[in-house]
C-alpha cells in the first residue's frame, strides 16, 4: 500500500529502541513468556516498516530476508504488540488486518481508496480540536478516536474509476 505525500505529512517512521524493546520484553515476562529472537526480528520489521501492513506480508518480508519464521508465530506475535500497546490494529475495509506500529502518543487518521487500497495517512490540529469539543460539549471522555473516510483517491478518479462499481464494496464495509 502506498502512503501519499500530503501537506500534513507525518514524521518519518523510525526503528525499534531499546524503550520499546526493554517494554515488550516485560510485557512478555509478565505472562511468563520468552522474548526469543523470532520475536526480536518480528518487533525490529515492525517498527522497520514505513507503512501499514498485514500479517501475511510481514512474514513474506522476514523470510525473503532470510528469517526462519513460521506464519503462526509472525500471527501470535502480532497479537502480543498489540495487547502491549506496540501496535495497533486495524480494519482498513478490507478482509483481513492491517496493523501499524505505535510511535509514542502519535495520532493520525487515513483516507482510504477503495480501488487502489492506497492509504493516505494525516494529521489535521483543526480537526482534533473539534473532536476534543464535541467530547467536551458532551461531557463525554474520549479514550480513542480513529477516523477513516472511504472514497477513491486522486489517481483512480483521473482514470476514471466509476464509484458506482465500487458500491457493493462500500455497502459491506460494516457488515
Amino acid at each position: 500500500m502506498v502512503r501519499a505525500p500530503s501537506p500534513h505529512r507525518l514524521a518519518p517512521r523510525k526503528q525499534a529502541h531499546p524503550e520499546e524493546q526493554a517494554r515488550f520484553e516485560s510485557f512478555l515476562r509478565t505472562r511468563q513468556l520468552k522474548y526469543t529472537g523470532e520475536r526480536r526480528a518480528l518487533l525490529d520489521a515492525v517498527f522497520a516498516s514505513k507503512h501499514h501492513f498485514d500479517a501475511d506480508s510481514l512474514h513474506l518480508a522476514l523470510r525473503q530476508k532470510g528469517q526462519e519464521i513460521s506464519r503462526a508465530t509472525v500471527y501470535r506475535t502480532l497479537d502480543l504488540l498489540v495487547q502491549c500497546g506496540l501496535v495497533r490494529k486495524q480494519s482498513l475495509g478490507d478482509q483481513h488486518a492491517h496493523y501499524e506500529a505505535v510511535h509514542g502518543d502519535e495520532h493520525h487518521d487515513h483516507l482510504i481508496c477503495m480501488n487502489c487500497n492506497r492509504i493516505i495517512e494525516f494529521y489535521r490540529p483543526d480537526l482534533e480540536a473539534m473532536q476534543e469539543a464535541i467530547c467536551e460539549e458532551f461531557e463525554f471522555k474520549p479514550l480513542h478516536h480513529s477516523l477513516q473516510i472511504f472514497g477513491l483517491c486522486k489517481l483512480c478518479q483521473a482514470k476514471g474509476v466509476d464509484g458506482l462499481e465500487l458500491a457493493t464494496r462500500v455497502s459491506q464495509l460494516h457488515a
